[in-house]
């Protein structure tokens, strides 16, 4: 028995989110199905991050046991033949049979959050990028999103439905840039709370359009209530970028 490691890149789009759904289908359901179909194996993978309907991805990890004889870099060629346009393999390699995604030692996550600033829509852009009409001060963001940066709970920057007691988490950075109509947020850690990156992202939005002051973010953060933070922003302008192990 072997098990393989893959890095996962998908439009979320028109999914369900990654974890097993009863009322709609999901990039778990998928890829359970094509690697079944491939290695001829009841397979059920297990991911290391089950992001929600709408969200994208460009690495999310996922591994699972087989017996087949494919050669582990081989696998993401013979998986990509079978997958939908939406999800690639962008790489298969083989780890030690213990090893799991979710409980090896996490260096960082990334993730980026896209928003299209501008007068009108995008139509080009509606399934990759949260829409903004109204002008955004991306100085007034970054001075805002600096407050969020080091170990700090972040309870006030979760969804309420959060299972967990452990709010705290590490914000190694946050940097935000603009190219033209084009902003992304992008917040690297060491780990994230249910929907925390899209309630940041809603909070900076109200910073940069003047509703809070940067300063604000702090009073957030020591409010430890949902309530005081911005609103959550839609699912389709986040992606998974990168999650970096210790080994």
């Amino acid at each position: 028995m072997r098990r393989i490691k893959l890095t996962v890149a998908y439009d979320g789009t028109d999914y369900c989110g990654w974890q097993l759904q009863p009322n709609g289908i999901t990039v778990e359901e998928v890829l359970n199905r094509e690697i079944s179909g491939l290695t001829g194996e009841n397979i059920r993978v297990i991911g290391a991050s089950r992001t929600d309907s709408g969200v994208h991805a460009l690495g999310n990890i996922a591994v699972f046991d087989t017996e087949s004889r494919i050669p582990p870099e081989r696998m993401s060629y013979a998986l990509n033949q079978r997958m939908p346009e939406d999800i690639v393999i962008m790489k298969s390699e083989e780890v030690p049979v213990e090893w799991h995604p979710r409980y090896q030692d996490v260096i960082t996550k990334t993730y980026e959050y896209h928003i299209y600033n501008a007068a009108v829509p995008n139509p080009m852009k509606r399934r990759t990028s949260a829409f903004v009409s109204f002008p955004l001060d991306i100085e007034r963001m970054r001075k805002g999103a600096s407050h969020l940066e080091g170990e700090h709970d972040f309870v006030s920057f979760c969804n309420v439905r959060t299972n967990t007691s452990d709010t705290v988490r590490t914000v190694h950075e946050i940097q935000i840039d603009r190219e033209r109509d084009e902003i992304v947020i992008r917040i690297t850690g060491n780990g994230f709370l249910y929907n925390m990156v899209r309630i940041i992202a809603g909070t900076l939005i109200r910073v940069g359009r003047g509703f809070y002051e940067p300063e604000k973010v702090i009073e957030i953060l020591e409010a430890g209530k949902r309530t005081e933070a911005g609103v959550t922003a839609p699912p389709q302008g986040l992606v998974l970028t990168e999650i970096k192990y210790g080994r």
